[in-house]
């Protein structure tokens, strides 16, 4: 019975930290689709316009996680490095093209960017952008 119990308790915490993180990432990505098919604009940050690290700091900046606003260079030198494993998890940011540009990772096929012939979108990490990529950074929780 105490190994039943202990069973229960350990599924109920798990459950509780995956609700927890839901209620982190929930509102990262309807802030991120709140801000899809905007135009590109260097140098801006929102709200009708972004350039790549603007639209990365405005979904951020909505959501509580406070960073600098900033090159895409400086944005990568200020967030935390995350374990390979990590790397294509929802939230990442990701680095582009000698961190020249970045996106917010959705998954290991695709992120989000403000890119300068579409504007914001989810892009593939087909094989253009696959071999662009530079690294990969973590946010802070609030």
């Amino acid at each position: 019975m105490s190994r039943l119990l202990t069973l229960l308790l350990l599924f109920s915490a798990i459950a509780a930290n995956a609700s927890a993180a839901d209620e982190f990432w929930t509102p990262l990505r309807d802030g991120i689709e709140r801000y899809l098919a905007r135009p590109y604009v260097w140098g801006s940050a929102g709200l009708k316009s972004f350039d790549c690290s603007g639209f990365v700091w405005r979904v951020m900046y909505d959501n509580g996680i406070l960073v600098k606003r900033t090159t895409a260079r400086k944005l990568y030198m200020s967030l935390p490095a995350v374990p390979d494993s990590q790397r294509w998890n929802f939230g990442n940011v990701v680095f582009f093209d000698n961190l020249k540009h970045c996106g917010i990772v959705e998954d290991r096929r695709s992120f989000y960017h403000a890119q300068s012939i579409k504007g914001t979108n989810l892009s593939t990490f087909d094989p253009y952008w696959r071999r662009k990529v530079c690294g990969f950074r973590g946010v802070r929780k609030p």
